[in-house]
């Protein structure tokens, strides 16, 4: 059942029959289409029926607060490092403990408490337009470099990918090598803070910008699909993954957690552990262009085009810590 997060209708039929036997109540803020098929196959594994109330991720934590004790959800599922660590402190998550989930999912792409789990990844990287850029920068730090002024394409300060890249900087290098990039970056920018990921890369086919940052997997999406203004140049386009001989490329989550007063607890574990198996961890790459969280599965062609890499490994859930520092330092610099 799939509804808006307003849909007083759907929510008073779950909480009439939250705890019904062989039920699962999932509030999700992943809005893909091919993420049906995630949830059939569980079903017909399972026997149990998935509800679900999508909405936008802010507004999801803010009902599952509003509703306490008396929450439907068993399970939310959200994107981004940033959203799960707000979960988590707004206490409308509750620790999990699983053998599946500790073998399979990377102790650092979980949450210390195990309130929340990354199914699957995306990497932070840069792409550059081929004609104008010769060295690209190498490192997170050298796109701060006064040699790319005025040619930098990036999303603004209220994103939370750009939260939690900066945050990782400040994790992986300090509070002040941090700001130095921030000012940096802001000095380099080609024209304000605009758009989406996706918007950034269309930047570099129209020429406003040579050098663009965005999650991999919506270029992996213009090399499978027709993406508007970009698939059709899509030739133009490089892309470096930074940091190879440093901390490596950032990576940010897309994951879930088990509702703090889940009425259907052992179906929202068994659904959790599902997300990590082989199979929904193919899904994530052939459906939505992500990266498996579970070392050794196979990417989709498109993304495997991407090239072989090295992730930066550093704890999520300690990078989670620094989301408040970002946004401090992201205000001060002017970052719009």
């Amino acid at each position: 059942m799939k509804t808006s997060v307003f849909a007083t209708v759907i929510a008073a039929s779950l909480a009439t029959a939250a705890s019904a036997e062989g039920v699962l109540n999932i509030y999700s803020s992943r809005h893909y289409d091919t993420d049906e098929r995630l949830y059939g196959d569980f079903e017909e594994a399972t026997g149990i029926t998935i509800n679900r109330i999508e909405g936008n991720a802010d507004e999801l934590i803010a009902r599952m607060e509003a509703e306490g004790a008396n929450s439907p959800a068993d399970v939310l599922i959200t994107v981004d490092t940033s959203r799960l660590a707000r979960a988590k402190d707004a206490g409308i998550l509750q620790s999990v403990e699983s053998d599946v989930l500790e073998d399979k999912i990377p102790s650092n792409l979980q949450d210390a408490d195990n309130q929340w789990f990354g199914f699957s990844q995306r990497a932070r990287i840069f792409f550059y337009a081929k004609d104008s850029v010769d060295t690209p920068p190498a490192t997170y730090l050298e796109l701060a470099d006064p040699a790319y002024k005025g040619k930098v394409c990036i999303r603004s300060s209220t994103n939370t990918y750009n939260q939690t890249l900066l945050a990782a900087i400040v994790t992986n290098h300090g509070e002040d090598a941090a700001k130095t990039w921030a000012e940096g970056v802001v000095a380099n920018m080609a024209r304000e803070p605009q758009g989406g990921d996706t918007d950034q890369l269309r930047g570099l086919v129209s020429g406003e910008c040579d050098i663009a940052v965005s999650n991999s997997y919506y270029f992996a999406r213009a090399l499978r699909s027709d993406v508007e203004g970009i698939s059709a140049d899509i030739d133009k386009i490089a892309w470096l993954f930074p940091a190879q001989e440093a901390e490596g490329a950032h990576m940010n989550l897309s994951g879930a957690g088990v509702a703090a007063h889940a009425p259907n607890r052992d179906n929202a574990v068994k659904f959790l552990e599902y997300l990590a198996s082989d199979q929904a961890q193919v899904y994530f790459s052939n459906g939505n262009d992500e990266f498996p969280a579970v070392p050794g599965v196979a990417l989709a062609d498109n993304v495997a085009k991407l090239g072989s890499f090295k992730a930066d490994e550093v704890n999520l859930s300690e990078v989670a810590k620094n989301i408040p520092t970002a946004q401090k330092i992201f205000n001060e610099v002017g970052w719009k």
